[in-house]
């Protein structure tokens, strides 16, 4: 075989090379089947393979696929635009489209720094965010990004600390319980706006449902209800990083619904497209809006890719064929039934902490205790080790943070295309039970 002069993640890594991708399923180019239980990196949300919309790509190309959205505009664009503004609650029904979830927070970011300025108020320019939480790679969205594993090498050039406790119920870091705790860490919040002065807080950006920096940790009833009175009382707008939670994947077209209150922006991404084509949107309430229309109507943002047709044509078919196969509500159902298979096993698997998540969105985090909850060392490597097992056995989970802040733990996320069938959840399970014994062998070894 020639020499590869791919750069992949660890540089001389000999990664299977794939086929072909049917539904849930990818195919190796040597025969292998693997159960694609992470949705590639939470984006393909309604599979491989699905001939609509590559009909759908191939007809837009046949048209235009790069107009610059300073000079055109594109059917496919407006279309897709129209489609969300119908699509999203409440009235979320302004979309910037860009190339990367990264980028989408970025845009949202600015949008909600310049959204100030519009209205005569310069001085709020801070965004607060959370210790644990992950809003992309890119130097702005990694300095909003509470991950320390990804900082780390670039600390110098991040301009912001998050400061906010995560709704992290397993790991409470006041060593509290819900509903006693009166949700102390939204209250965090708060104390924060209060150190750093209302007037100078643009902006807070969450994700509903932590992703790879916390593996699902999802917060208990009532606190973004809280969040969204805390933002309205002290003016601040409420950014929801719906990158891999939007779009179906908790069961609801956003996460931010299973709560009693909406953001005024949200970034989309990963499902948007569904890893057809590379697309992202900050989507901005009307009152957002208001303030650039009464003003500049400029947003000081914008990419060489932004608004692409064909981009654009891909995740305006993604969310038709959702429509059509009622996508969303099978998510619903298959979460809440795979979450209970989990939940099910769960005791009988010594090395399981804890199981959680929305719809198709679980995290399973990983420990050394289970009852005393103690996490693995990370120089065990316990979670890269669950995850080569399971894709030993054919099935693909994805790598996520857990456990002490910035310390030990490990966790994955299992999270298929929101098209899977009864029969697929059953081989999903049936493989996850196999890498199961194989680690529980891999630590009785001593490892």
């Amino acid at each position: 075989m020639e020499k590869s002069f791919l750069i992949k993640p660890l540089l001389g890594e000999a990664l299977p090379e794939i086929s072909f991708g049917r539904g849930v399923y990818l195919y190796g180019s040597d025969g292998k089947e693997y159960l694609d239980a992470s949705s590639g990196a939470i984006t393909c949300s309604i599979g491989h393979g699905i001939r609509e919309i590559a009909e759908a790509m191939s007809e837009q190309a046949k048209k235009v696929s790069f107009v610059y959205r300073s000079q055109f505009t594109s059917k496919a664009a407006e279309g897709l635009a129209l489609k969300l503004a119908r699509l999203l609650p409440g009235d979320l029904n302004w979309s910037f489209f860009v190339n990367s979830g990264s980028e989408a927070a970025e845009t949202a970011v600015k949008m909600a720094i310049q959204y100030w300025q519009e209205k005569g108020r310069p001085s709020k320019t801070m965004v607060l965010s959370r210790r644990r939480s992950y809003h992309g790679i890119t130097m702005g969205a990694l300095a909003w990004s509470g991950y320390p594993e990804r900082r780390e090498r670039f600390g110098y050039h991040l301009v912001s600390n998050p400061d906010i406790s995560a709704p992290y119920c397993m790991r409470c870091p006041y060593g509290m319980t819900y509903p006693a705790c009166n949700l102390k860490c939204a209250e965090d919040l708060e104390q924060s706006i209060n150190r750093m002065g209302e007037n100078n807080i643009a902006a807070f950006i969450a994700e509903p449902v932590v992703g790879a920096a916390g593996a699902c940790i999802t917060p208990p009833d009532g606190y973004y209800e809280k969040i969204r009175e805390i933002c309205d009382r002290h003016e601040v707008l409420w950014i929801a990083d719906e990158v891999m939670t939007g779009m179906g994947r908790t069961g609801k077209v956003l996460a931010s619904e299973h709560w009693n209150c909406l953001p005024d922006i949200v970034v989309l991404g990963k499902g948007l497209g569904a890893g057809y084509s590379p697309i992202a949107a900050a989507v901005a309430a009307d009152h957002v809006i208001e303030a650039f229309e009464h003003g500049s109507r400029v947003i000081m943002s914008g990419h060489t890719y932004s608004g692409n047709p064909q981009s654009a044509a891909a995740a305006l078919a993604v969310i038709e064929y959702m429509e059509k196969h009622q996508i969303i509500e099978n998510s619903a159902k298959q979460g809440t039934i795979l979450l209970q298979r989990l939940k099910a096993i769960h005791k009988e698997l010594p090395f399981i902490g804890d199981i959680r998540g929305k719809g198709l969105l679980i995290g399973v985090e990983l420990v050394r205790d289970q009852e005393k909850r103690t996490p693995f060392s990370k120089m065990k490597k316990a979670g890269a080790k669950f995850i080569e097992l399971s894709f030993k056995n054919g099935l693909i989970l994805y790598p996520a943070s857990a456990g002490i802040e910035g310390g030990d733990g490990d966790a994955v996320i299992i999270a298929p295309p929101l098209t899977i069938t009864d029969q697929e959840l059953a081989d999903l399970i049936r493989r996850f039970n196999k890498a199961c014994a194989q680690f529980i062998e891999w630590q009785s070894e001593g490892c």
